[in-house]
């Protein structure tokens, strides 16, 4: 199993954020991390805090975490992605995600229709452009070129490279078969080992119509994780993220998060959560999320715990464990991911 640290947040946009992120990116590296992904929500875009690692790291495989389809067009997503590979030595995965209405529509001034068929067709068009191709397509969201007008189909001016990953961040079940179809791998969300099948067989379904080995798609989730022999505060601190997941991240009509943790066994508790959190009780919302699913997607206890909750997802098939250390400063997290570190390599 290999390793993943997450830099940048939802909100995140501040110089001094930044550094001490990058040098706990470095140091994480240097423990033998093998993968950063950015994140892109309001603050940070996804790309820029890539390119800044990729100047300083030697080893580390940096990834968007995601890259938002509705505000890119195909073809600059390519060209970015392509870029980084090139600065980076291959050291480069092109990770997309639809993200969610109030982003899409408030933010990017997109509408949020059809958000898979835009994801395909993205796809299929990055993929012409990595093969070096002239970008000709006829699709719903896109077409190339324009009809009708002077534009004329063209092919990037740099070099092919096919091998660029795509890995997707999708939580609905059909988006899972679309990335069970079409992907490389897939960043999870929302995911305990208890209820793997809750997304794993939505993957295997896609990549079987397609045709292709299910093992040819590289699994990724995330947990947070500490040590200590009484996890009881740890995990009351977390409540309120979690009651944040199941309320705010989506609509009150469109919440994939709350919706993949119904799927996997939490069905009353994400519902009743989502409603408090809706009606403005946000207090009382982070005190009904059940311990259990903190549990269940936290690496909170000491050693033995810590271990064999990372058994389970390695027997789950996640084939990269994307660690959250947590701690009251810079050097109690990198303790906290040096110790899971060495769980995950005696696991």
């Amino acid at each position: 199993m290999k390793t993943a640290i997450a830099i940048g947040g939802a909100a995140s946009g501040g110089r001094r954020d930044f550094e001490e992120t990058a040098a706990f990116a470095l140091e994480a590296e240097k423990l033998g991390v093998h993968q950063a992904w950015s994140a892109e929500a309001w603050g940070y875009d996804a790309v820029s805090t890539l390119a800044w690692l990729a100047a300083r790291s030697t080893r580390l495989t940096l990834g968007t975490g995601i890259m938002q389809i509705s505000a890119r067009t195909p073809s600059m997503t390519a060209m970015t992605a392509m870029t980084l590979a090139a600065l980076t030595g291959d050291r480069f995965i092109l990770g997309l995600g639809a993200s969610g209405p109030q982003v899409v529509e408030g933010l990017q001034g997109q509408r949020f229709r059809k958000p898979l068929t835009r994801m395909r067709e993205t796809i299929e068009i990055v993929r012409q452009a990595f093969r070096g191709e002239k970008l000709h397509y006829q699709g719903e969201h896109f077409v190339l070129p324009l009809p009708g007008g002077e534009g004329r189909a063209l092919r990037l001016a740099q070099a092919p490279n096919p091998n660029i990953p795509i890995w997707l961040a999708t939580l609905s079940p059909r988006a899972l078969e679309l990335t069970g179809e079409l992907a490389d791998g897939w960043l999870g969300t929302s995911f305990t080992p208890e209820a793997a099948d809750a997304h794993l067989v939505h993957l295997r379904r896609g990549a079987e119509r397609a045709g292709r080995s299910f093992a040819e798609l590289t699994l990724c989730v995330g947990a947070p994780v500490a040590f200590c022999s009484d996890p009881a505060k740890l995990i009351a601190a977390a409540k309120p993220n979690m009651a944040f997941q199941l309320g705010a991240m989506g609509s009150a009509r469109t919440n994939f998060y709350n919706d993949a943790y119904r799927r996997g066994g939490f069905e009353d508790a994400a519902r009743e959560v989502q409603r408090l959190w809706l009606a403005g009780r946000r207090e009382e919302a982070a005190k009904r999320v059940p311990d259990e699913m903190i549990r269940r997607t936290t690496l909170f206890g000491d050693e033995e715990f810590v271990r064999e909750r990372i058994r389970r997802y390695r027997d789950a098939g996640i084939g990269v464990l994307r660690l959250d250390p947590r701690g009251r400063d810079q050097k109690a997290r990198l303790d906290n991911l040096a110790r899971a570190l060495q769980i995950v390599r005696g696991c």
